[in-house]
């Protein structure tokens, strides 16, 4: 593959010589693809902080959307900082499923990959994460959540990803601006319909009743819009694209986005259920403004949280330092990395309830929202080895296993 149009467009400097030239096409291919690991690795630290509000301030529940003139400033914008982290894991999903179906060898199916990860992915889901957050299996309630909804979008690229670009780009489209249109259908519990739309688009209970129920967090349809238009946006990160020239497109969507939600959600005009209102304080009027719909998430939610991905994309791609080396390897070994904070905060639960008491019915919790910040920073340490290692096991090893990891 012809990678000249990197060299020219790239603000380069070193040598013009054959290994000056390999090193630019190194150092500019490592940058092309490591900034995918990065923001992942970066929504993926983001996201520590939510769980581990979930594991030490669940006493103090959020609803959806939250309750502006009942949730402290500092509890909100903690809770919005992770609205970020689904959306733009999924949509990085789909472009990295464009890549390795575009390898420097040339065009391959990505159907087998994609069906075998997403069906560990749900397994993983219905095993191993749901005893995470119970403690317990199984569990009075098993919740699908982020990684079955991951795993089935998945499955479902696997299907139609040879389809056009052309094609998938207007079905990522019409499922992501349209399906706010169809917010106000409901069925009747127990029809088939229901259990369709429940999948599909209302968040509830699909066994409502028995030893084991089952509910439906991530409803599906608006993630497979995302899933599509990640990898409808693949084409950016072909070799053959200048870094300046994608760098620039990424900033134009993620501005464009941003510019669209100011209008729908200034005017609320459509694509929020919960219009926003002025509030007693300009604090409040901001988290009105911010207070979007994530199960399932509202076109307002997405077009903040996938703007502001695309901006990040762009911003990162050249930065190189200490820290973009650390969320590169978080980002690297997601599946591993999930896993393993969760049964972290498991064990971090179990430990404070066998040291300081149980102070909120059968849990330990804090009465501030500064110390999840803090365990949050803490933890992040104790991650990072165990991470690094799998990470480097992973490039080194011929297992196969590995890959889905």
């Amino acid at each position: 593959m012809d990678h000249s149009n990197i060299y020219n467009a790239a603000s380069w400097t070193g040598p013009v010589g054959p290994a000056g030239v390999q090193a630019a096409s190194a150092k500019a291919i490592r940058s092309r693809i490591a900034v995918i690991d990065v923001l992942r690795g970066l929504i993926m630290l983001i996201m520590l902080f939510d769980h581990v509000r979930e594991t030490i301030y669940l006493h103090m529940q959020v609803s959806d959307p939250m309750d502006v003139t009942s949730t402290a400033p500092s509890l909100f914008f903690t809770r919005l900082a992770a609205h970020f982290c689904a959306p733009v894991f999924v949509f990085l999903t789909g472009l990295s499923a464009w890549l390795y179906a575009h390898p420097s060898a040339g065009p391959r199916s990505a159907t087998g990959f994609l069906i075998k990860r997403g069906m560990l992915l749900v397994f993983l889901e219905l095993v191993f994460v749901n005893f995470a957050w119970a403690g317990q299996f199984p569990p009075a309630t098993l919740y699908l959540q982020v990684i079955w909804v991951i795993g089935l979008a998945m499955i479902i690229l696997a299907l139609v990803h040879r389809l056009p670009l052309k094609v998938l780009g207007a079905a990522a489209f019409l499922i992501i601006f349209g399906h706010n249109a169809l917010a106000w259908m409901t069925f009747e519990p127990g029809t088939v319909a229901y259990y369709l739309w429940t999948v599909l688009l209302h968040r509830g209970y699909l066994v409502a009743d028995g030893a084991v129920k089952l509910k439906v967090t991530y409803p599906l349809l608006p993630w497979v819009g995302v899933i599509l238009a990640g990898y409808v946006a693949g084409p950016l990160y072909a070799a053959t694209m200048a870094p300046q020239r994608r760098r620039q497109l990424l900033r134009m969507i993620g501005l464009g986005a941003l510019a669209l939600l100011a209008v729908l959600r200034g005017f609320n005009i459509y694509g929020e259920t919960l219009p926003w209102v002025a509030g007693d304080t300009a604090i409040q009027s901001v988290m009105s403004f911010l207070d979007f719909t994530k199960y399932p998430p509202s076109l307002d939610f997405l077009l903040l949280t996938l703007g502001a991905g695309a901006l990040a994309l762009a911003a990162l791609e050249p930065r190189e330092n200490w820290f973009t080396r650390a969320c590169a390897t978080f980002g690297g070994a997601p599946m591993f990395y999930y896993l393993l904070h969760l049964y972290l905060l498991l064990g971090l639960q179990h430990l404070l309830v066998a040291v300081f008491g149980a102070n909120h019915g059968v849990r330990f919790g804090v009465d501030h929202v500064w110390p999840i910040w803090l365990v949050s920073l803490a933890l992040m340490p104790v991650l990072y080895f165990p991470c690094r290692a799998f990470a480097r096991y992973k490039r080194s090893s011929t297992q196969a296993w590995v890959r889905y990891f």
